[in-house]
């Protein structure tokens, strides 16, 4: 009897070892605003078809940098390329998992219902820019090079924002600001702003984003599998509808 027991101990066991879920990781992803609206919605599917959970934070890739080097847990970071090679080259992500996402142009927006200017040409840019009451950009994104390589930093100075979070186009739709430059995709993203144009080819400015997983990942396959997904034709048709190229 008592060797029947054990016998149905163990196959009891082994039944209701085999029904449990399969294992759901958590992925903490850290991405900038230009590609956090591609996952917003691409994250729901991948959820939805692996079983794994996304916690994603936006911000200013630049300002995930001291947190990962002080030793923040982290799956995945998404940022400018120079950003990942950067921690590439620091171990703080593992060099295979580099992964091209996507490249994003720049543009100028404005307020919803505002009047237009005319950004076709540098010219009709630099003039744009003088007569507009306020002007808002990132410190990053190669905008703050861009004004000065038109000579235009001084003159702008006084009217010109600079925030230290992306909130440019949050300004912008609020009427805190007449004319945002940012990444194109975030105006397109954004509720309450309108594309005026995108910068004319001659100015025009392109960013490449990438992204890798973290060397020290508790989850780098669920990781690797979500960079894999946002390569996929499904992760392509949203970048482009978002106004970028695939990586």
């Amino acid at each position: 009897m008592r060797r029947i027991a054990i016998a149905l101990t163990t196959c009891l066991s082994a039944i209701f070892t085999v029904a449990q879920p399969a294992f759901s990781a958590e992925i903490k992803v850290l991405v900038p605003r230009a590609v956090f609206t591609v996952l917003q919605e691409l994250g729901p599917p991948f959820e939805r078809d692996t079983g794994d959970k996304l916690n994603v934070e936006w911000g200013l890739s630049p300002s995930f940098v001291p947190r990962i080097q002080g030793g923040e847990a982290f799956d995945i970071v998404m940022g400018q390329l120079g950003l990942i090679d950067g921690l590439i080259k620091e171990g703080k992500i593992a060099a295979d998992s580099k992964t091209a996402l996507v490249k994003a142009g720049t543009g100028v927006e404005v307020r919803a219902g505002a009047r237009k200017p005319d950004v076709s040409t540098v010219e009709a840019f630099k003039r744009a820019l003088l007569d507009a009451k306020s002007i808002g950009y990132l410190k990053v994104a190669g905008v703050p090079q861009l004004i000065e390589r038109l000579g235009m930093t001084e003159t702008l100075k006084a009217k010109t924002t600079v925030p230290d979070r992306d909130v440019v186009s949050d300004m912008v739709a609020k009427g805190e600001l007449e004319i945002g430059i940012v990444i194109t995709t975030q105006i397109l993203t954004t509720e309450g702003v309108e594309l005026a144009g995108p910068l004319p080819e001659e100015i025009q400015i392109y960013i490449p984003f990438a992204a890798g997983v973290s060397a020290n990942s508790q989850a780098p396959d669920a990781a690797r599998a979500l960079l894999r997904y946002l390569g996929s034709p499904a992760a392509a048709a949203v970048i482009k509808k978002q106004g970028m190229e695939p990586g």
